[in-house]
C-alpha cells in the first residue's frame, strides 16, 4: 500500500505542479461550480478554486506526504497496521487537498474539521499515557477555532453567500462583515498555534514521526496561514493587523528562546516550526501575503526534511530522544548528517539555499516598512535565536562527544528512508532559487543603508557564535541543564501556557462539576425527588408481595372484595 501511495501522490504532485505553472504564466484562475443536488429552489452546489497559488500548494503538499509516505514504509515497518497508518495519512491529506482547493467556508470546515479529527487519531497512534493527553490537549484546542468558523458560517447566512471570496473586498468597508475576519483570524491563530493557543504543538511530538514530518511541514499547522492568505485584505485594511503582527512576534519570540531550553530532539524542532509559523503570521499581517506563501513553501520543504532526519537519528538511536546523549553522529551516520545539516542551514538563512531566499527577503522588507521598534526588535532577535538553537542542536547531536551507550547500532543503512531523505535534499538546496523565479519573475531589489542591509547578517553570525558557545562544555564545565535551572522555570516552559491551558482552564469545569454533583445529584431535590419515589415505590411493592405471599386467606378476600367493589359499581351506575 504504500508504494502505490507513493507513485499516485508522486503524479499528483507533479501533475498539479505543472498545472500551477501553466497558471501562473498565463495568469489563469479557473472557478468550478459543481451542483451536487437541486430539488425545487434548493441548490446545493460544490465550488473547487484552482489558481496559481492552490494548484502550487497542493504540489508541495502532495510531493512531501508522498516522500514521507515511502518514508514510513522503513520507519513504520514493525508496525502490524501499517495500512491502517497508512489510509489515515491519506484522509489527512485528503483533508488538506480540500482545504486549498476551497472559496466556500462549508466546504473549508469540512476539510478544517477533517485535519483536526484526523490529527488527533495520529497523535494517539501509539496509545500511552502522554500520546491520549496530547491528543486531547490538540483536539480542544483546535475546537475553538473551529466554532469561531461555525460562528463565521452563520455570520454569512446575513449576505446570501459563503463564498467568501465574493465579499472580501466589501470587508474593508462593512464593519459587520469584519465579524467574519475576526472570526477567521480567531480560527487561523488556533490551527497555526499563536499566542495563547501555542501549547498543543510541541505535545502533538507523541505522533510517529512520519506524521510530525508532515504535519509540521505542509499540512496542518500550516493551514490557518493558508486562510489568513486568501483573507490577507481584512488584515492589511484594518486593526486587526496590528494585533496579529503583535501576537505572532511573541509567538516567534517565545518558540526561539524554547528552543534553546529543550533537550529533546522533536520538541526542538517543533519549537522551530513555532517560530516561523509566528514569521509567516507576522509578515502576511503587515500585508505581503505573497512573501509569507512563499515562506510557508521553502518552509515544508527543509522543515519535512528536518523531521525526516531526526526520525532515522531516534530510530538508531533505540527510541531514544534526549540531544545530551548524542554526540558525534556525523561520524556515524554521515548521510543523515549531511541531511541535517543541510536543512538547519536552511532554516537560518544560509545563502543559497531554500530558507534564505524567503527569510532574507522577509526581514529586508521589515527593514524597508513602516513598523514600530518592537516589532522590528521580536524580528531580528528572533532571527538570532533560530541560528543559536539550530548550532546548539548541531554542537550536541552531530560534534563533540559520543555520550550514548556503548553497545550501538548506528549505521546509516536505511535505504528507504535515506532515499526520501535525498529527494527532500535536492528540494531544500534548490526549491528556494526556483520558487523565487516562479513567485516573483521581476527581481525584487530593496536598497537599503549598510547597517541594515548587514543587519541580518550580523544577527544570523552573533547567534551562532552565542549558540555555540553556551552550549560548549569545554569553556566552562558545568552542567548546562542545571546553569539555566531558574529561568527556565519560565522560558524554557513556553511562558507557562502547557500549564495554563491545562491545569489553569480545566479547575473551573471540575468545581462547577462538583458543585452541580452536591446540588443535584446528591443534593435534597434527588433526595426527595427521584429518590424519595424511588423508595416508596419499593417499600409498596415489598408490603404487597409480603401479603400475597405470605397469608393465603388475605390473598383470596382481596379478591372477595374486588368483586364486591365492582359488582356496587355495576349497580350504582
Amino acid at each position: 500500500m504504500c508504494s502505490i501511495s507513493f507513485v499516485s501522490l508522486f503524479f499528483c504532485s507533479l501533475l498539479s505542479f505543472t498545472m500551477g505553472l501553466i497558471f501562473i504564466m498565463n495568469d489563469y484562475t479557473i472557478f468550478i461550480e459543481w451542483e451536487v443536488v437541486s430539488m425545487n429552489s434548493l441548490m446545493i452546489v460544490m465550488t473547487i478554486l484552482l489558481d496559481w497559488m492552490s494548484l502550487i500548494f497542493m504540489s508541495f503538499v502532495l510531493m512531501i506526504s508522498s516522500l514521507v509516505i515511502y518514508y514510513s514504509k522503513e520507519y513504520m515497518e514493525s508496525d502490524y497496521k501499517i495500512n491502517r497508518f497508512i489510509m489515515l495519512v491519506l484522509m489527512f491529506v485528503t483533508s488538506m487537498m480540500l482545504l486549498i482547493i476551497s472559496p466556500n467556508l462549508i466546504s473549508i470546515l469540512l476539510g478544517w474539521d477533517g485535519l483536526g479529527l484526523v490529527s488527533y487519531c495520529l497523535v494517539i497512534y501509539f496509545q500511552n499515557i502522554k500520546s491520549y493527553n496530547a491528543g486531547m490537549l490538540t483536539a480542544l484546542s483546535n475546537r475553538i477555532g473551529d466554532v469561531a468558523l461555525l460562528l463565521a458560517i452563520a455570520w454569512m447566512l446575513n449576505y446570501g453567500s459563503w463564498n467568501y471570496i465574493f465579499y472580501l473586498d466589501v470587508m474593508r468597508s462593512d464593519n459587520e462583515m469584519m465579524i467574519v475576519g475576526m472570526l477567521v483570524m480567531l480560527a487561523a491563530m488556533t490551527k497555526s498555534a499563536q499566542i495563547p493557543f501555542s501549547s498543543w504543538l510541541p505535545a502533538a511530538m507523541a505522533a510517529p514521526t512520519p506524521v510530525s514530518a508532515l504535519v509540521h511541514s505542509s499540512t496542518l499547522v500550516t493551514a490557518g496561514v493558508y486562510l489568513l492568505i486568501r483573507f490577507n485584505i481584512v488584515l492589511s485594511t484594518s486593526w486587526m493587523g496590528n494585533l496579529l503582527l503583535l501576537l505572532s512576534g511573541l509567538t516567534m519570540f517565545m518558540a526561539g528562546l524554547g528552543a534553546n531550553y529543550e533537550f529533546d530532539l522533536k520538541k526542538i524542532i517543533a519549537l522551530s516550526t513555532l517560530s516561523q509559523l509566528g514569521l509567516m503570521m507576522s509578515i502576511l499581517s503587515m500585508g505581503y501575503y505573497k512573501l509569507a506563501f512563499f515562506h510557508l513553501l521553502t518552509h515544508a520543504l527543509f522543515k519535512a526534511l528536518l523531521f525526516m532526519c531526526a526520525g532515522a537519528i531516534i530510530h538508531n538511536m533505540n527510541n531514544n530522544q534526549d540531544i545530551r546523549l548524542m554526540g558525534s553522529l556525523s561520524l556515524m551516520m554521515p548521510l543523515t548528517s549531511s541531511c541535517f545539516n543541510v536543512a538547519n542551514l536552511a532554516l537560518c538563512g544560509m545563502p543559497f539555499l531554500a530558507g534564505f531566499y524567503s527569510k532574507d527577503l522577509i526581514l529586508e522588507m521589515v527593514s524597508f516598512s513602516y513598523i514600530n521598534l518592537f516589532s522590528f526588535f521580536l524580528y531580528f532577535f528572533s532571527t538570532g535565536l533560530t541560528v543559536c538553537y539550530s548550532f546548539r542542536l548541531v554542537y550536541y547531536t552531530m560534534t563533540g562527544d559520543s555520550n550514548f551507550s556503548s553497545l550501538n547500532m548506528l549505521n546509516d543503512e536505511g535505504w528507504v528512508m535515506l532515499k526520501s531523505m535525498m529527494g527532500l535534499l535536492i528540494l531544500s538546496i534548490v526549491g528556494g532559487s526556483m520558487l523565487s523565479w516562479l513567485i516573483f519573475p521581476t527581481p525584487e531589489v530593496i536598497i537599503l543603508p549598510l547597517n541594515l542591509k548587514l543587519l541580518t547578517l550580523f544577527v544570523c553570525i552573533v547567534g551562532g557564535l552565542m549558540g555555540y558557545m553556551i552550549s560548549n562544555v569545554s569553556l566552562f564545565f558545568m552542567n548546562k541543564a542545571l546553569m539555566n535551572y531558574n529561568s527556565s522555570y519560565f522560558l524554557g516552559s513556553m511562558w507557562f501556557m502547557p500549564y495554563i491551558s491545562t491545569y489553569g482552564i480545566i479547575n473551573y469545569p471540575l468545581v462547577l462539576g462538583k458543585m452541580s454533583i452536591k446540588s443535584f445529584d446528591q443534593g435534597w431535590s434527588e433526595y426527595f425527588g427521584g429518590q424519595q419515589l424511588y423508595y416508596n415505590l419499593i417499600k409498596n411493592s415489598q408490603l404487597n408481595q409480603m401479603l400475597q405471599n405470605n397469608n393465603l386467606k388475605i390473598y383470596l378476600l382481596s379478591f372477595v372484595f374486588w368483586v364486591v367493589i365492582l359488582f356496587m359499581y355495576m349497580i350504582c351506575f
